[in-house]
């Protein structure tokens, strides 16, 4: 059998194609999530510098300012300070588990970010069970906190690795319930959706309005989530030394550090899904897409609006729990259990039903 070399080589150019094709596919999978992941590093760096500055104010001192324009490189200098110091473990402490507890709050945190959408459909997965799916891997983040207080073979990490389980159980149960609420008046739990439900009355239209009791206990809860004072019971410096992080040093301190962070920016970006309208205008009845229209001309335009205002509500919704460490005295570890299971849960569980009622009657 003679086979003519123009089918060879038009079955080579055939193949190579395809291969280019390949390659181009998995280029675009990893492409949105590079950059998420870029944007959700530069949005922590900023968090770290309003924080500092925020808190200078309200201490009248000057705060970063040698660190690049206005200290807002600080942060990233500190960063490679922790990754450039020496990591030591701890000789009778449990190596592996010491290890991964650190990896494990990170990447459940990181996990969160893939159904927070930052625009217009603009969302890595946009699931039916969105904002359960955070619920359930936040919950994960404890586990990498208990293993690091026991992996430590040191007591007062070992307490810290309790309480920061302790804590996040007590506060997960209304914030679950109040994210629940919220899915009953959007009649949907995908958080596009929930935004959408929003966006018809603009800023009239925001569950903060039709749910202030659920917004008040979604904010202490998220806060005590956060491990942001005065719930920092976990690493209370005066009890504690340093709670779970007592035996960390390096890379691996930086690891918390980051993840406390990250924890506090995806609070801020499910309060302002949640309860502030997410990428929507605060006009009634008008929405980016009939204000612009959505041509080709005007798609970037629409992008770069709707990541503006999302990351907008964030940030100003981000000046409470700074300020709130810098105001509010820490509380005793009896004191945030009763807070949480007699207080907030009882006032959440009302807000659920009078909600379920509500909605019952307007079938």
């Amino acid at each position: 059998m003679i086979i003519d070399t123009t089918e060879v080589q038009t079955i080579n150019s055939f193949y190579k194609l395809e291969s280019l094709k390949e390659v181009y596919g998995l280029v675009w999978i990893f492409v949105p999530i590079f950059t998420l992941v870029l944007g959700i590093t530069m949005g922590v760096l900023v968090i770290v510098w309003l924080e500092r500055k925020i808190s200078a104010a309200i201490q009248q001192r000057i705060g970063p300012e040698y660190a690049g324009p206005l200290g807002i490189l600080q942060a990233l200098a500190d960063g490679t300070k922790l990754f450039l110091k020496e990591d030591l473990l701890p000789s009778r402490g449990n190596i592996r588990l010491f290890r991964v507890g650190p990896s494990i709050a990170v990447i459940s945190i990181l996990l969160s970010y893939l159904i927070i959408p930052f625009g217009y459909h603009l969302v890595l997965a946009d699931l039916s069970i969105g904002v359960f799916l955070w619920i359930a891997i936040s919950s994960i983040v404890p586990i990498g906190l208990l293993m690091s207080g026991y992996g430590s073979n040191n007591k007062y990490s070992f307490s810290g690795g309790l309480r920061a389980a302790a804590q996040s159980i007590s506060y997960e149960i209304p914030l679950t319930l109040c994210v629940l609420a919220i899915s009953l008046l959007s009649n949907s739990s995908s958080t596009v959706d929930i935004i959408e439900a929003q966006s018809k009355y603009g800023f009239g239209g925001w569950n903060l309005w039709r749910q202030p009791i659920g917004f008040l206990v979604f904010l202490m809860s998220s806060l005590a989530e956060c491990e942001r004072l005065p719930f920092d019971l976990p690493e209370a410096e005066e009890e504690l030394v340093a709670g779970y992080q007592t035996e960390y040093s390096g890379i691996k301190y930086g690891f918390f550090y980051l993840a406390s962070y990250l924890n506090l920016l995806v609070s801020s970006l499910f309060v302002t899904i949640l309860y502030l309208g997410g990428w929507n205008f605060s006009i009634p009845y008008i929405s980016i897409t009939e204000l612009f229209g959505i041509n080709k001309m005007f798609k970037v335009f629409v992008i770069a609006i709707g990541i503006f205002i999302t990351l907008a509500k964030a940030y100003l919704f981000l000046f409470i729990p700074i300020t709130t460490r810098w105001t509010l005295p820490r509380m005793r570890m009896d004191q945030l259990l009763n807070l949480g299971w007699k207080f907030l849960l009882p006032i959440s569980l009302g807000n659920l039903l009078l909600t379920t009622s509500s909605q019952l009657v307007s079938l």
